[in-house]
């Protein structure tokens, strides 16, 4: 069920520039996601309380955001937009209701750069209004010159199509995000993959990993990031609960190594985390592809 909402502010301010994905601000057309993750890290949390409820569309995100746009822009308070940090601007819905497609146009309006990663292939439907943001966007100064106005992505936890199914049943098959990378690369933008989040004990090492890597580098992807999977909550529809309900049905034999590698924490220990950068950090060396956007 697809729910209406109004909205006062839709344009957030981050308190400091993402580390890896340099954005200052975000902007959600959507609350929830038809790509339905299952360890999405928004299950658990304040914003993810009603996802099961059904998909809410912000019906006036454009007037919320032209008002906010005008400000900052009038201030000069340029900085990288993420659109969809807390669901797929893609989603099925974008089809119909085109929220995505009017911030970008007033993105471009107001001459701000984007971001957005994807597991969807819809963005080829904005391809041509991304280069006219990409030429036009004024970024901030010390990014000026460093990256361009508009860095894309897509999201890749696994390249193993069952267990893709399993845990994003609503994105595409993850060859096919791999052959959006090659074509946005070919229309002349910076676009890399998101390996995040990699699965203790399917996708954080060996062959697996090595095959995301290998992938990226093999489609002309600009960058790989990568990093660890958060388990938030332990209600009926919270990320760890249902994360633990595919275990169950994928290899049962896994679940006590995540209980001594999670314990009562939403977050791997820092030295799983510092093993896994290591590890992908030498595999990007051997594939010859960056593993950070700037």
């Amino acid at each position: 069920m697809v729910h209406q909402k109004r909205v006062k502010t839709v344009l957030n301010k981050h308190k400091k520039r993402d580390d890896w994905f340099l954005d200052d601000y975000s902007v959600n057309p959507y609350e929830g996601c038809s790509c339905n993750c299952l360890y999405c890290y928004v299950r658990g949390s304040k914003y993810g309380e009603n996802m099961n409820d059904g998909l809410a569309v912000k019906t006036n995100v454009r007037e919320a955001l032209e008002k906010q746009l005008a400000v900052r822009a009038k201030k000069n308070e340029y900085g990288i937009v993420a659109v969809g940090s807390a669901t797929d601007a893609y989603i099925h819905h974008e089809e119909k209701y085109r929220l995505t497609q009017g911030i970008l146009q007033l993105l471009l309006k107001y001459r701000f750069p984007v971001f957005i990663s994807t597991k969807t292939i819809l963005i080829q439907r904005d391809i041509e209004l991304l280069k006219q943001i990409n030429d036009a966007a004024i970024l901030p100064g010390d990014l000026a010159g460093k990256v361009p106005g508009v860095i894309l992505a897509v999201s890749l936890s696994t390249m193993d199509e069952g267990i893709a199914n399993m845990l994003e049943p609503g994105a595409v098959q993850p060859a096919q995000r791999l052959q959006l990378i090659r074509q946005l690369r070919q229309e002349g933008f910076i676009a890399g993959v998101n390996a995040i989040p990699l699965l203790p004990y399917i996708s954080d090492a060996g062959d697996e990993l090595e095959a995301i890597i290998a992938g990226a580098a093999a489609h002309g992807a600009s960058f790989i990031l990568t990093g660890g999977l958060t388990l938030f909550g332990n209600g009926v529809a919270d990320s760890k609960t249902l994360y633990y309900k595919f275990l169950q049905r994928y290899n049962a034999s896994l679940i006590p190594l995540y209980n001594n590698l999670y314990g009562d924490n939403f977050y791997a220990p820092r030295q799983y985390q510092h093993a896994l950068k290591q590890r992908a950090a030498a595999l990007c060396i051997k594939h010859g592809i960056k593993n950070s956007i700037l």
